[in-house]
């Protein structure tokens, strides 16, 4: 068992849990730094581990973990833009994802952090206002602008 040292089942956890770490480090703070964040972030719950109590999935626990991680690390909200476009893993048509993606990526840092962390990972305001250190109308009014720009950005005839 990991939480007893058990490297091996470390290793199951992390190839459980790697992509979602790797996606929510590539759409947070780009694709250039998304493996070394990764890294980082199963470093840090390796020694972290003990503080797992068990109350919430590990999956949220190592969300919210690395989540806290990147905004600690690189300053999530004044965080630069990024440009990479790299698919979704849904099935949408290919060239949406990358259309989506991108966009994505060319969103202010404050309204790509809670795009991702609302619409993307399914959290609530109240989370992504606790996970980022804004209040809970930030995160609202962020996603609202979020959404704005995506639909200009991708040519929605309404925006």
């Amino acid at each position: 068992m990991a939480l007893h040292g058990d490297v091996t089942a470390f290793e199951r956890l992390y190839r459980r849990h790697g992509a979602m770490v790797h996606a929510l480090a590539r759409r947070l703070c780009g694709s250039v730094t998304a493996d070394d964040l990764t890294q980082d972030v199963f470093v840090r719950a390796w020694q972290k581990l003990a503080t797992f109590r068990g109350e919430a999935p590990f999956r949220a626990w190592l969300r919210t973990l690395a989540v806290r991680w990147f905004a600690n690390q690189w300053r999530l909200p004044e965080l630069p833009t990024t440009t990479a476009a790299e698919p979704f893993t849904h099935d949408a048509p290919p060239g949406l994802r990358l259309d989506l993606e991108a966009a994505i990526g060319r969103l202010p840092a404050g309204a790509r952090a809670v795009f991702v962390l609302h619409d993307v990972e399914g959290m609530d305001h109240a989370e992504v206002a606790t996970l980022l250190g804004v209040s809970v109308g930030t995160s609202k009014s962020q996603l609202h602008r979020a959404r704005a720009l995506l639909r200009q950005d991708l040519g929605d005839p309404e925006s």
